[in-house]
């Protein structure tokens, strides 16, 4: 049974427009402002929104931007119930990511009609895709159901990468989407002077090149494989299609490669605004929780430290003394070919 949360602040509107719901054979959740709505929603994550626009304490944009924020709720499908008929409205309702838009008065077969077509678009598309477990091959074969993309089988063979091998260098035209299915690689820009300074460390399941390609641009920084790695190829003709041919395979797409966005920004906030203890301990504890989500018997880290300098942001000889003084401290165990994080609370906890 589908659960649907009703968020109007009309009690009868919101009583009668219930009691449809149920007697089609949905759950439904009400509530009589966004700010309860929301609440209840965290609560219990319906499968469908139905909400109006203009309410006291939160408002119905309100309510679907703290969805869009939400980890948990973002990709619910959401229909905006108004009164207002400005195209003005319509459109705002649209840009924050509606997926349907009634006008009030609106009978009970519209309703009804858009609340199937909505489930009915997405009941093919998860909310999330274990990328790291085939989860990408899962997702394209929902996306090429759901659209008839028939185009989506090209070319998605693994391709062998060896270590130290280029995949792209900057200003390189931008033919296709990269995701890791094994190893690792870096994406790094140089400096007006050649210092390296790398953007991004991608491990299996995550995408790389789509910057250039949501831009329409050549690739802006360069791709090397740090370790013997595997590739799989989207073709840019498959990329345009899933952004463009259906909005919800969109939607789903988008949240899928949006998930290092927030890594960076971090990233450059601590090069920004903290010491150089702090950056490399950051690092440390960021590529530790990584290794041991792919082999959690053993997380070491296998990095050079040219390459984990470049990632920090500073000379490897500055890294070579602070990590010295972390094994010092009996946080760390160094050699030349691994570092493993021993106490990492300690590490998390210790006064930069």
């Amino acid at each position: 049974m589908k659960t649907i949360l009703l968020i109007e602040d009309n009690d009868f509107i919101r009583e009668n427009t219930a009691e449809i719901l149920e007697m089609t054979g949905y759950a439904v959740i009400t509530a009589h402002n966004g700010k309860v709505g929301v609440e209840k929603a965290l609560e219990t994550k319906p499968d469908l929104v139905v909400c109006d626009i203009m309410m006291p304490v939160l408002d119905g944009y309100g309510v679907l931007h703290i969805f869009n924020q939400n980890p948990h709720l973002a990709g619910v499908p959401f229909i905006f119930l108004t009164a207002k008929t400005e195209r003005t409205d319509l459109r705002r309702g649209m840009e924050l990511g509606a997926d349907d838009y009634l006008t009030k008065p609106f009978d009970s077969s519209e309703l009804l009609s858009a609340i199937a077509s909505r489930l009915a678009r997405f009941q093919n598309l998860k909310s999330d895709y274990d990328l790291q477990a085939g989860g990408l091959h899962e997702f394209l074969h929902d996306a090429q159901k759901m659209d008839n993309l028939a185009s989506l089988s090209i070319d998605r063979k693994p391709h062998a990468v060896p270590r130290k091998q280029i995949i792209y260098a900057e200003g390189d035209e931008a033919t296709r989407l990269y995701f890791v299915q094994a190893g690792r690689v870096k994406t790094s820009k140089a400096t007006a002077t050649g210092k390296e300074l790398i953007t991004g460390l991608h491990q299996a399941g995550d995408f790389f090149g789509y910057k250039a390609l949501l831009e329409g641009t050549e690739h802006h920084d360069s791709a090397v494989a740090v370790e013997d790695s595997v590739l799989l190829y989207v073709p840019a003709d498959d990329f345009t299609q899933l952004l463009h041919r259906n909005p919800d395979v969109s939607q789903q797409f988008v949240r899928l490669l949006a998930g290092r966005v927030r890594e960076q920004e971090n990233l450059l906030l601590d090069m920004a605004y903290n010491s150089l203890r702090k950056r490399v301990a950051d690092t440390l504890l960021r590529l530790h929780e990584q290794q041991r989500h792919l082999d959690p018997a053993d997380p070491l880290i296998h990095l050079s430290r040219d390459d984990m300098a470049a990632l920090i942001g500073t000379a490897p000889e500055s890294l070579s003394r602070t990590l010295s003084e972390f094994r010092h401290d009996g946080l760390i165990e160094l050699t030349n070919k691994f570092i493993r994080v021993v106490q990492p609370e300690q590490l998390r906890r210790t006064n930069w």
